[in-house]
């Protein structure tokens, strides 16, 4: 089966299935978004294609042989994730990917997931399979590592938004009447990422001052909107929100202290609001780590952060963060707004300060019609960096 162009025929069925997965990105939790493909080596045909369905059941793997049928056999499969080994509300994927007699699966990151954590390569060698691993594991880890970090670390992967004018400044206008600091293309590649998120999170001072709707407003991408989620320790000015207006459209929870008053979170519950009661720190601050614990809890793997500088801070502060991206204005949509400085040259540095020890890597940077787009990541910790 194999061939001298094997190694760069493998690079390329990966690339197929990375995209895969990352088509998925925010429909599939509680479970990762994994990429399937099967090709025939001889011919370089590729035979089948999947990704998990939404709400992550069948699996990317079961749909690749189902499209595939009788010709899966003998060929080579190719998922960014380790088929699952264990018994759930569905087969092991081991299980079905031995029974269509593929002769070779080609893997890219191992599944930290305890109840797989190699055991499904294991059964698949045992069965005669051959299977190699590592292809692109770098670009799948970042796909997957919402994943990832829910097993290891009990939390959602944070993407941190910030949208920046011209000066490197948070412009505000007036109270519930948003600024458009950036053009249409910086506002579509935001929307685009509340798509591939599961929630997207505010604090209470955003929802004070843009009372915003958080919804994803791509056409046809309308049902792919996260959870709406608010950190408010005051109950009152979010139940007059749109959010809460919308719940029973679109999901809406909102994370407030435990000393929450009854009445105020019974109206919101009453409203389709699911509410969470976190701990609390001096100042009745909700406690971050216990907070993404508890969305780690409900499923969530994805989290975009879109509140404003404060809560940026308490993010990089703790640490709990795995990339920032930065959109910044090049020519001012409304230089008449009230600003609140930030600059974006120093926005990483103060990121990083606030990170202790925790380096930011620029990762990428985009022209975005009339705005700059950069991506910044923390570097991966190197037990997690291991395919």
């Amino acid at each position: 089966m194999a061939s001298t162009t094997q190694p760069n025929f493998d690079h390329a069925m990966m690339g197929i299935a990375l995209r895969m997965a990352e088509r998925g990105l925010g429909t599939t939790a509680p479970n990762p978004s994994v990429g399937a493909v099967i090709a025939d080596e001889t011919t370089g045909e590729v035979i089948s294609r999947a990704v998990t369905a939404p709400g992550g059941r069948p699996h990317a793997e079961p749909l690749a042989i189902d499209a595939a049928g009788a010709r899966a056999k003998g060929k080579t499969m190719y998922v960014t994730l380790e088929p699952c080994s264990h018994h759930g509300k569905t087969p092991p994927c081991s299980s079905a990917v031995i029974k269509a007699g593929l002769g070779r699966v080609v893997v890219a990151l191992t599944d930290p997931d305890p109840r797989v954590a190699g055991r499904g390569l294991n059964q698949l060698r045992s069965a005669g399979i051959e299977v190699t691993k590592g292809i692109r594991a770098d670009e799948a880890h970042w796909l997957t590592r919402g994943h990832i970090v829910r097993v290891t670390e009990r939390r959602p992967f944070v993407q941190l938004k910030m949208a920046l004018g011209p000066e490197g400044n948070v412009p505000r206008g007036k109270a519930g009447q948003p600024v458009f600091v950036t053009g249409p293309l910086a506002r579509a590649r935001g929307h685009l990422m509340r798509a591939m998120a599961d929630a997207i999170l505010i604090g209470h001072g955003t929802l004070r001052d843009d009372d915003p709707d958080l919804t994803c407003r791509l056409p046809g991408l309308a049902q792919r909107s996260p959870i709406r989620i608010v950190l408010a320790s005051q109950l009152k000015k979010v139940a007059q929100s749109r959010l809460v207006a919308t719940a029973r459209e679109v999901p809406v929870h909102v994370v407030t202290a435990g000393s929450a008053d009854p009445v105020e979170v019974g109206n919101l519950e009453r409203a389709g609001v699911v509410v969470h009661r976190v701990r609390t720190v001096v100042g009745n601050k909700i406690w971050l780590p216990s907070l993404l614990e508890r969305l780690a809890e409900i499923g969530i793997t994805r989290l975009l952060v879109e509140g404003g500088p404060s809560l940026w801070r308490s993010f990089a502060h703790h640490g709990l963060f795995d990339e920032v991206v930065l959109f910044r204005a090049r020519q001012s949509p409304d230089a008449a707004a009230d600003a609140q400085q930030l600059s974006a040259e120093l926005a990483a540095a103060e990121l990083n300060r606030e990170a202790g020890l925790c380096s930011l890597r620029l990762l990428e940077r985009r022209d975005l019609g009339s705005d700059d787009m950069l991506v910044f990541r923390k570097p991966m910790h190197p037990t997690l960096a291991t395919p």
